[in-house]
């Protein structure tokens, strides 16, 4: 009998190693292990870490110039995205539902340095309504980052609110409650 349940163990391993090499299996299992994943996140930042630095020149998809100096004083949200990434898509669907009911009291600053043919059809299979940047110069030294996603709660002040790498639920109660809460200081 323990020679039947290993031989299944080995088989299912087998198959799940397979399924992760087939290219058109891959991504929506990488996807859905990120969402998985993301239900644990995001912590809030614990150091004081603060945005000093807001000069950064972006464009929109529509070619439409932007400076990041726009965003003083407001609680903004950054995420660094791209449209092959796993953990990106994963949370994804999180980032469109807390812009859809926070577009009008937050600056949502995502950010993609991928070819804008590309990022659009992304946007469009999917269905998000969000405006993704493309930096058009240096980010400030914080905003150098070297893993996707990574994504900046800021408030008002600058002070860096929650700071997180990897996929993480955005429209969870917690960053709500966090959002909210900037909004009235």
């Amino acid at each position: 009998m323990k020679l039947k349940a290993n031989t299944i163990k080995n088989g299912v391993f087998f198959i799940i190693i397979l399924l992760l090499i087939i290219p058109s299996t891959r991504l929506p299992i990488q996807v859905f292990l990120n969402k998985g994943l993301a239900l644990f996140s995001p912590s809030l930042e614990t150091n004081n870490n603060k945005i000093t630095n807001y000069n950064w020149e972006l464009t929109t998809l529509n070619s439409t110039n932007f400076n990041f100096n726009e965003t003083k004083r407001k609680v903004v949200l950054v995420n660094f995205w791209a449209t092959w990434c796993p953990p990106c898509i994963a949370e994804m669907p999180s980032l469109e539902k807390l812009h859809n009911d926070y577009k009008d009291k937050i600056e949502f600053i995502l950010v993609s340095s991928e070819d804008k043919k590309t990022i659009k059809s992304f946007l469009d299979k999917k269905e998000y309504h969000f405006t993704t940047y493309i930096p058009t110069g240096v980010p400030p030294e914080r905003f150098k980052v070297s893993s996707i996603p990574r994504t900046f709660l800021i408030d008002k002040a600058g002070k860096i609110v929650i700071d997180e790498t990897g996929a993480a639920n955005w429209n969870s109660e917690k960053v709500r409650k966090t959002i909210d809460q900037l909004l009235l200081e």
